[in-house]
């Protein structure tokens, strides 16, 4: 379970796993143990051990789309979701759920983006909030908002250099419980660790000297 990215094809599905993505959350280990093998020797993924159905409730499970599964047996792929959200995860990254274009390019529907400005992938999340003893409520105040007239659809998101994580689009920022925090179309989320009013950048990485691709 390294860094790399691996692709094994079993009967019903096609399992990827990319090591740079992953923020070890084990929900994959935990959920599906005869697929995901922790903590053995050699190759560590079977996706002959679930059926194709089990193996996509992992991927979609898993927050920063470090496992993706195409199937084979005709069942339904992995779609875009209904609405667009952002997690904010208690002490670490920000999870987000949607058709996401990240600085310019799509990527997968799953992201954890780094808010504690340690990460050494940055714009991703690499678990360096633990090391650092990064702290910061997953729980912040609700915002008034009103409802979105247009929940789906793609997300654009920038990190700007030495700045703030620009979002556009259609998006529901989430506590780490599911409450609803904000609605907004469009915001800028702190990713340097410093901001007074976090999730939301409030121009402290200009005080502290952040700086990030």
């Amino acid at each position: 379970m390294g860094d790399a990215v691996e692709s094994v094809t079993g009967k019903w599905a096609t399992v990827r796993f990319d090591g740079r993505l992953c923020i070890h959350s084990r929900g994959c280990v935990l959920a599906e143990p005869e697929v995901f093998r922790a903590n053995v020797q050699g190759p560590w993924i079977d996706p002959d051990g679930a059926s194709a159905e089990e193996l996509m409730r992992v991927a979609i499970n898993c927050p920063s789309g470090a496992i993706r599964v195409t199937r084979h047996d005709g069942g339904a792929q992995e779609g875009a979701p209904k609405v667009n959200t952002i997690t904010v995860r208690e002490n670490g990254p920000l999870a987000i759920h949607a058709e996401i274009e990240l600085a310019g390019e799509r990527v997968a529907a799953r992201a954890t983006l780094c808010r504690c400005g340690q990460s050494n992938n940055k714009p991703y999340c690499d678990g360096s909030h633990v090391g650092a003893g990064f702290v910061s409520t997953g729980e912040p105040p609700t915002a008034v908002s009103a409802v979105l007239g247009k929940r789906d659809g793609v997300l654009s998101i920038t990190p700007y250099k030495d700045g703030p994580l620009g979002v556009a689009g259609p998006v529901e920022i989430l506590s780490g419980t599911g409450r609803t925090i904000d609605r907004v179309e469009r915001t800028a989320l702190c990713r340097c660790g410093h901001s007074g009013r976090k999730p939301f950048c409030d121009g402290s990485h200009a005080r502290v000297g952040f700086t990030a691709p």
